[in-house]
């Protein structure tokens, strides 16, 4: 069997897989100097790996498409990309979501456990989320998505995703959040950190199902990072780190199951 075939019989196999291996090779090569050398990473270094593992999943699935469909395939691509038209209040709700839910997580924790957990007010750190959702969800929801809806419900389809999109963020972990480097509490800061992700995706393919639009799940991507980074508290050890992604991770989850449970359009 042919690669062309492989691909074409497994597609969604086949895009975590080439994401990746291209996502994470990147991360490793600007870092490899320093590893192979015994060096820490800096901080500036982690940063940066992030920008390189955007390549994978878009490189990933304009490949796949075109290996999958052909060049009609490309050009549907970019027709679903510039879908800009859906409803108002979609927007409104994939805008008003995120800021929403991680002010509440933090006023609950800044009343009941330690006003260190006051909301950040860092602006410009809203830009940090406009190549993440702009580049992730041409091959999150554009290419992955679509391959898993054929064979698995809405539920189902986002739970897989929410999953591998999580895992993919591997390389960059310890350079996410204010409290890095994580040191003991790294594994259920990761933990924490794949479960907000399964409950935002949970969220996103929501309101992707009943427009299906690229650009607002583009924007909801862009809006969700963009107020983790904005009102993230700064001040905070890893310990309270963790516990506030955690304590967000159960509120989002609350938050999907009741959308889903009740809410059939929008």
């Amino acid at each position: 069997m042919n690669l062309k075939k492989l691909v074409q019989r497994n597609p969604t196999a086949s895009y975590f897989i080439i994401t990746f291996v291209i996502s994470w090779l990147g991360a490793f090569i600007l870092v490899s100097p320093k590893l192979f050398s015994g060096q820490a990473i800096p901080k500036m270094d982690g940063i940066l790996m992030f920008p390189l593992m955007l390549i994978g999943p878009v490189a990933a699935s304009f490949t796949l498409t075109y290996l999958t469909e052909g060049r009609t395939g490309i050009r549907n691509f970019f027709s679903r990309m510039g879908k800009w038209k859906a409803p108002l209040k979609s927007y409104v709700i994939a805008f008003i979501i995120p800021p929403c839910l991680i002010l509440l997580t933090l006023f609950i924790l800044q009343i009941f456990v330690s006003p260190l957990f006051k909301p950040n007010f860092f602006l410009l750190g809203f830009l940090f989320g406009i190549p993440a959702g702009f580049f992730e969800e041409i091959g999150w929801t554009g290419f992955a998505y679509k391959k898993l809806r054929l064979k698995f419900t809405v539920f189902k389809s986002s739970l897989i995703l929410g999953l591998f999109w999580g895992l993919w963020h591997l390389p960059v972990i310890d350079f996410l959040g204010a409290a890095s480097p994580h040191k003991q509490y790294l594994l259920p800061f990761f933990i924490a950190f794949i479960a907000i992700l399964v409950a935002m995706r949970l969220i996103m393919m929501w309101i992707y199902s009943k427009n299906e639009s690229l650009p607002l799940v583009q924007f909801m991507h862009i809006v969700s990072t963009g107020c983790l980074v904005t009102f993230g508290p700064f001040n905070i050890t890893p310990a309270q780190e963790t516990l506030w992604y955690a304590m967000y991770a159960i509120v989002l989850f609350i938050a999907a199951l009741f959308i889903f449970k009740f809410y059939k359009t929008i």
